[in-house]
């Protein structure tokens, strides 16, 4: 008896080992991926945004010629096989027989990266969470000891992605926990850690400065029930932008002709993109020239038309991009449409009722508003929004905005993008 139940404890000795060892590969192979997507796509975006700006023909030229280069790849090189993006990761985790196929990690680092450097309204968030997932699927695959944790090594590659892209470890663990596990085991914990853990050295050794360089002031009482208000309306764009991409997706699903969907997708994107720059890929350029010059701009009626016309845009150009073939997800999305938000309700109750609030405030608190309607996971978003301007000074009033953001836009419209079936809803 004794000798067995040394056998036992020196299988589950090793077996903890290798994955241990395993989880920090993903935990390394997954940053790594996340880092140079990032990078070269910051690179590659600035470029050829400011190509578009100087001559703008450009953003006539760019989306066509970037949708048609991914339907090709698709077409011949990635054999005809769809992105389904984070449904793909849920397909995979709720079945033991449905598995993130290795060609996952090109084809969606590939594809969006050409959607956003090409001016497709989305971001990379959502190509190397998936990208990264698929890390941890085949890390999975390779030893037939990790077959009992197939959801935990996958969800260690997109904790390691995000911390990666957005240098919040928390945030990283809780997108894990919050939209793709829901369970909390001892496995998931000791993989996940020990993968963000690693993709946060790494960020740390290259010395990855946050997102956005802005100097946030304190927040005051009065402004709880303007907070409120931005939770609500948080809510009700979240929703506006969640049954904009099912929409579109559903009716660009009928066009039976690939050629006609590019046609289409790219003439309402470059239109859009001609007439509202600031559509362009994902968006952050924008955010950064608000919070630089939030407190000087005086709000005027073009400028609140302005504000008020992306807002509108934005969740239709982004539902385009993605139903026309685009590579990409609703994160930088919702974090466009949460900056301009909260900016846009400050001006006008600083404008108009002289409430006294700080514009960056609104737009940090909105930041992280629609991200967690949109995806509800409010922890996740705060950690996130924290961590793309290293400042947790607003993490209280985050805390009540997200939550009520969430709820919000649950009692309109209980889906959202990711849990969204047509089986479901009928």
């Amino acid at each position: 008896m004794n000798n067995i139940a040394q056998i036992k404890r020196n299988y589950q000795l090793i077996k903890f080992r290798k994955l241990v060892i395993v989880s920090i590969l993903i935990g390394f192979l997954s940053a790594f991926l996340g880092v140079v997507l990032k990078k070269i796509t910051e690179h590659y975006e600035e470029i050829f945004f400011s190509k578009a700006n100087i001559n703008p023909i450009f953003f006539i030229v760019f989306p066509v010629f970037g949708l048609s280069i991914i339907y090709f790849l698709r077409e011949y090189l990635f054999k005809k096989k769809e992105n389904k993006g984070i449904k793909e990761i849920f397909e995979s985790t709720n079945t033991k027989s449905k598995n993130l196929p290795s060609y996952k990690i090109p084809s969606h680092f590939i594809n969006g990266l050409l959607t956003v450097v090409f001016g497709g309204s989305t971001g990379i968030e959502v190509s190397t969470v998936v990208a990264s997932a698929t890390i941890g699927s085949v890390a999975q695959r390779k030893e037939n000891v990790f077959k009992q944790y197939k959801t935990e090594l996958i969800c260690a590659g997109v904790a390691a992605g995000v911390t990666a892209l957005f240098g919040s470890p928390i945030a990283g663990i809780l997108f894990a926990f919050e939209v793709i596990s829901k369970k909390l085991t001892r496995a998931f914990l000791i993989t996940n850690l020990i993968a963000v853990a690693i993709a946060f050295g790494l960020i740390f050794l290259l010395e990855e400065k946050p997102l956005f360089a802005v100097n946030i002031t304190t927040w005051h009482i009065k402004a709880i029930p303007y907070f409120i208000l931005l939770g609500i309306l948080a809510g009700l764009n979240s929703v506006y932008l969640t049954r904009c991409v099912l929409f579109f997706k559903s009716q660009f699903s009928k066009i039976n002709t690939p050629y006609y969907k590019i046609l289409l997708g790219s003439a309402v994107l470059s239109i859009s993109l001609f007439i509202f720059p600031q559509l362009y890929g994902e968006g952050y350029h924008s955010i950064k020239t608000i919070f630089g010059s939030s407190t000087e701009i005086p709000l005027t009626i073009t400028l609140a038309f302005t504000f008020f016309g992306l807002l509108v845009l934005k969740p239709i150009v982004t539902s385009i991009t993605l139903a026309s073939g685009g590579d990409g997800g609703v994160f930088a999305p919702s974090l466009f449409i949460g900056a301009f938000l909260g900016l846009l309700i400050a001006s006008i109750l600083n404008t108009f009722f002289n409430a006294g609030l700080i514009p960056v405030n609104f737009m940090i608190i909105g930041m992280a508003a629609v991200l967690s309607a949109s995806i509800h996971a409010p922890f996740t978003a705060i950690f996130l929004v924290c961590g793309l301007t290293n400042d947790y000074t607003l993490f209280l009033p985050l805390l009540v905005v997200s939550l009520i953001s969430k709820y919000t836009a649950k009692i309109i419209y209980p889906f959202t993008v990711y849990s969204f079936s047509p089986s479901i809803a009928n």
